[in-house]
């Protein structure tokens, strides 16, 4: 899932630029610890609103949002722990296919 991921986010830089943007926007504010579930759907309220006004739509994928996360803790290492994370079951367990 990660590969998938990866080429999501080369292929959509601006969603980095805006979850990276978002998320200092509450590290600001004074928040320790934050979700990536809420960047995300902060940032599909405000594409949805500049798509109305003539502007571009994107969002955040659902199953990539982890990945971002550890991705900011990654390049900002002082948030670290910022977003909490869990391991990964592919970190241990081989993915299963669903047809």
């Amino acid at each position: 899932m990660e590969e998938s991921a990866i080429i999501y986010h080369l292929n959509n830089p601006q969603v980095w630029e805006k979850f990276v943007e978002f998320t200092f926007d509450r590290i600001d504010k004074g928040y320790k610890h934050y979700s990536t579930k809420a960047i995300s759907e902060r940032m599909r309220w405000e594409m949805t609103r500049e798509q109305a006004e003539g502007g571009i739509v994107y969002h955040l994928p659902n199953n990539y949002t982890a990945f971002y996360g550890r991705w900011f803790m990654k390049q900002f290492p002082e948030y670290k722990g910022f977003f909490r994370t869990a391991t990964q079951t592919s970190a241990y367990k081989r993915a299963k296919r669903v047809a």
